[in-house]
Formats: C-alpha cells, structure tokens, sequence
C-alpha cells in the first residue's frame, strides 16, 4: 500500500513526495487511517521507525488551511524532541498554507511571544515552558483540535507528568488524543483512561528486545578502574562514532572533561547544558565534528543520531526499558553495531531485572590487555571469557578507522 492509498491530502502527499518517501513504514501504515477516522490512538513502535510522520500526516490532512488556533498540540519531553519534531512538521507541511509554533526552556521569551502572538496552526511545545506562556496569557487553548502525547512514559520519569495534567485541562474535550508510549506503566495507563476516549493500541516490534543487529556485552569491573577501562576499550576498539551513557549530569560533565585530557573529540549531552550548547553538541555529533558524545539519558531515545558505531554505558541504567533504548542507538537501519556496559558491583541487581526484562542473559567478558583488580565479580557471576573487545563494524568489514573531525 502506497501513501496514495491511506487517504492523506493533495498537499500532504506532495510533502511526503518531497521528503523522498515511498512506502509507509508498518506503524504509519496502521496508524494514519485510525487517526484520519478521527479515532484516539495510543502507539507504540521502536525509534526509527517513522513514528512522527504517523502522526503528523493525517493530523495536517485534516486541518487543511490556517485558521484561528492553535488547533494542534504536540507535546514532548525535552528541547531536542520538540525541535526535531517542529523540523519534521515544517517539511511535510512545505505546501499548505500553516502556521508552526514551537516553545521549550532554556531560551528567552521573546521570539517565542512574537510567534504566538502572529498566531499558530500547530504548536510543538514542552511541559514546562507551555505552562508559563498559559499563565503568562500569551497562549490558549481552547481551540485545539487535535492533542499527541509524545514519549509519554519519558515526560513521567522526567516529573511532567503533573504539568501535563494541566495542560490537557486546558484543552477543548472535543479534541482527538494521541499517544505515544515505549511503555505503559500505571500513571500512564490513569492518564490515558483520563484523557482519551476508547483508544486504538497499535504496538509494532518487540519492544522489550534489543535489535538483532546489536552485539551488546557486559565489562565487569571495580568501580575504581571504570576511568582506566573505559579509556581501555576506546584504545582498543575500532570505532566510527560513541555514544557514552551516564546517569548523572556531573558525571557526564566529568567523564568528558576525562576524554578530553586523552586528546578525544568530544561532546556533553544534558538538560543543564544551555540550548545553544546543546544544539552544537548534537549537531557536531551528527556531523563527525566530534567523534564521542557523553550524554544523560536525553539522547537515549527519539532523537535522530544515526550512523552510532558504539554505545558505552558506562553506568548501568536503573530501568531496564532504558537499556533497550540507549543500545538501540546503534545498529540502526540494519546496520551492526555494538553495546558495551560497565558493570560494578552494586549493579547486579539492576542487570539482573534488565535480563529479566529483555529475556536473555548477557555475556559477560573481559579486556585481555586491562589489569583488573581481582573482584568477586570474576568469581560469583562466572561465564566471563578473557578476550579483546568485540570488533567494531567498521573493523568487521575490514577497514581502520579514520576519525570523522573536520
């Protein structure tokens, strides 16, 4: 089935032409004719997968020309999401006649009041900062017609989920909900009996296992070595390009400024990071300006990085439906990659729900070139093989590495 065939408008679909697509993916194929129907949906899919175009076509379909508004609402967790979802709209409405608003933290208010002001069709926002323009005056939205959700059980780890409440008071009951969600735990699952009316569940993919294409592996290590072993694995890996997990800003901040003494290319992911910083890092990251990115789980899930060689977690996510998401970063487009985490003692427990989680143990290895201190882990976990590191994609095919710097 082609986009012609899925009902979208004539201006719609010169869009999609535009950007070059061809065929719907699956979660675009079930979700735009339910959406179109005028149903609420709640979907699920992995990152990849065209999930903003499942949305963002039918709603533009339906709202056809500009009028008083805004009439759509598209809400997501951080800067970097409403941005990259504000550019996917802008492209795909390239040839109707809207308005697109977009409002998130950390920035003045200024632009965003001038845009606001001249009016919106479709306004892109974060929790936070939607709710001082409500209470500022500088935004309503009793016109809305269409609400999405976007990342909902991310805006709940983040603490929105009492902003987001909120906000959907504010808006017409006569709206249609969409709502898209990795998981659905139960706040989510009150807001959603809350919020939208009998919904449409489309899940696509297995969401609780991590991608064939990944080789994901397990470092056990002391906590006091994990500097020396991450540094270790970068020497002797052949990579193209490094995500590196942590769960602490500081400790982002920290692991990069350790990576830098050691003459790498590096970038710093993480809310407290200005806009500005945060928009270079990614951008230089995209654009092999900078080989490794260290980042806070903000760019675990939703953003566009592609090409990832490698993902590190140099901590140990605490929830398992993170681990499949921060090594989903890699192997993307059915291309390999690989996964490595560092594990200390106090994160058995947190592996073990992940293994539980993803229904598969593990591997565990170890550096051969890395002096390790002895550990209970080498004795208590067994099956850990002494060996180098697993090769990276580009070494698999044969070719050395050549740093992406321009």
């Amino acid at each position: 089935m082609s986009f012609a065939d899925l009902g979208l408008s004539e201006p719609v679909l010169e869009g999609v032409h535009a950007m070059g697509y061809t065929d719907p993916t699956p979660i675009q194929l079930r979700a735009i004719p339910l959406i179109l129907q005028g149903r609420d949906v709640i979907g699920s899919a992995q990152t990849g997968t065209g999930k903003t175009a499942a949305f963002a076509l039918p709603i533009l379909s339906k709202i056809g020309e500009s009028g008083p508004g805004p009439r759509v609402l598209v809400l997501e967790p951080t800067r970097e999401l409403a941005a990259q979802v504000e550019t996917s709209f802008r492209a795909l409405s390239r040839f109707l006649k809207i308005r697109l608003g977009l409002v998130y933290g950390g920035v003045g208010y200024g632009a965003q009041n001038d845009a606001l002001r001249q009016g919106v069709d479709v306004l892109m926002a974060t929790p936070g900062r939607l709710l001082d323009h409500l209470q500022r005056g500088t935004v309503r939205l009793n016109r809305v017609e269409y609400l999405v959700l976007d990342e909902a059980d991310r805006m709940l780890d983040m603490g929105f989920l009492p902003d987001v409440r909120r906000i959907i008071e504010r808006c017409p009951n006569t709206r249609q909900t969409c709502l898209f969600s990795a998981t659905v735990p139960a706040d989510i699952a009150a807001l959603i009996k809350w919020a939208m009316k009998t919904p449409e569940v489309i899940e696509i993919g297995a969401r609780r296992s991590p991608a064939e294409t990944v080789k994901h592996v397990i470092y056990p290590v002391v906590d006091e070595q994990k500097n020396e072993l991450l540094n270790a694995l970068l020497k002797e890996v052949k990579f193209d390009s490094v995500i590196i997990f942590c769960r602490t800003r500081h400790r982002a901040d920290r692991i990069g400024n350790l990576l830098k003494k050691s003459n790498h290319a590096v970038a710093v992911l993480h809310s407290d990071r200005t806009q500005k910083e945060r928009e270079h890092a990614l951008k230089g990251f995209r654009d092999g300006l900078f080989e490794i990115l260290v980042a806070t789980d903000i760019a675990a899930r939703g953003l566009d990085i592609p090409d990832v060689s490698h993902v590190i977690n140099y901590d140990v996510p605490q929830h398992p439906e993170d681990y499949v998401h921060r090594i989903g970063r890699t192997g993307r487009a059915q291309s390999r990659g690989d996964a490595f985490t560092l594990m200390a003692v106090g994160d058995k427990g947190h592996v073990a729900d992940i293994e539980r989680f993803i229904g598969q143990k593990i591997e565990r290895t170890k550096l051969e070139s890395f002096n390790y201190q002895q550990s209970v882990l080498f004795t208590a976990e067994g099956g850990i093989r002494k060996e180098r590191p697993v090769l990276g994609a580009l070494q698999r095919h044969g070719r050395t590495f050549r740093p992406r710097r321009r």
